[in-house]
């Protein structure tokens, strides 16, 4: 082993110095502060999933003394989830991939293309990042009223859409930008055409840009609620989320199966996050080191 890289070894060791020491410590604590304040409440909801109401109410820290699995059973035949997750999976995909194919496309027109206002464009486009969702729930329901599509999944996989295309566009155009354009330029001298430099050059190089944006917008469109709420009135077009509340009523309430109801929903967010980890990780990262 090199001396150079004996150094660099030595200057990563931990110098046991009493403030070193005390810095360690703090730390340490912080980060375990964050973990069981982010961790606790999802263990806590896994575990009442599997009480009873009485050992919940008993006491709501205490761990089942026989797990009840059949919970999440109750959860299915009681709310009917099962047509409701179905709704939102069709919902989320179909508002996600809408949502990228739009954020692409605009995203390469604003990148590439010189024209005048376009900054203008992006601009009020991202300012949608800052506007409040709640704000605008009067103009979409009537625009929607008016179309004819209260009641109706296509109002809601379109709305979902439009309003992740200001973190979309964000997103897909830094890594446009990012990407050399004498590249693209030789591509047109070799013959190459307007769709299939974008096609075939433009969108595989940006992958991650894009994975990024749909993993985002896939975890909106199935943990939204209030919009599911606001234009959807059918039992049978209800997204998971509003079947959560199913389980309440004027006199009881099945808490543990509500809970497993939960648990069953959060699922594929978890599940969405973990496949695409490494490539959001990239996407957000991108650009943070030049050279």
């Amino acid at each position: 082993m090199s001396k150079k890289v004996k150094d660099q070894e030595m200057s990563f060791k931990f110098i046991w110095t009493p403030k070193n020491v005390v810095m360690n410590i703090l730390k340490w604590i912080l980060i375990v502060f964050f973990a069981v304040y982010t961790l606790f409440p999802l263990i806590w909801l896994v575990i009442t999933s599997l009480k009873t109401n009485a050992e919940y109410f008993a006491n709501p820290f205490s761990l089942p003394a026989v797990p009840q699995w059949q919970n999440f059973t109750n959860a299915f035949t009681q709310a009917n989830l099962g047509q409701m997750i179905w709704n939102s999976v069709t919902v989320a995909f179909v508002g996600t991939i809408l949502n990228v194919v739009v954020a692409s496309m605009a995203s390469y027109a604003i990148s590439r293309f010189r024209f005048r206002g376009r900054e203008i464009i992006f601009a009020a486009f991202s300012a949608g990042i800052m506007v409040p969702l709640n704000a605008l729930m009067v103009p979409y329901f009537t625009i929607f009223s008016k179309i004819g599509l209260i009641d109706n999944l296509m109002s809601l996989r379109i709305l979902y859409a439009s309003i992740g295309l200001p973190i979309s566009m964000f997103i897909i155009r830094g890594f446009m930008d990012a990407f050399p354009v004498e590249i693209e330029e030789a591509a047109i001298i070799d013959g190459c055409g307007f769709y299939g430099r974008f096609f075939r050059m433009i969108l595989p190089l940006v992958k991650s840009g894009l994975v990024t944006a749909g993993t985002f917008q896939f975890i909106t469109c199935w943990n939204e609620f209030v919009y599911a709420n606001l234009l959807t009135s059918s039992p049978k077009l209800k997204t998971i989320q509003i079947g959560i509340r199913y389980f309440t009523n004027q006199f009881t309430t099945d808490y543990v199966s509500m809970y497993a109801a939960i648990v069953i929903a959060i699922i594929p967010s978890i599940l969405i996050y973990a496949i695409f980890q490494k490539n959001v990780i990239t996407g957000l990262t991108a650009g943070a080191v030049k050279g």
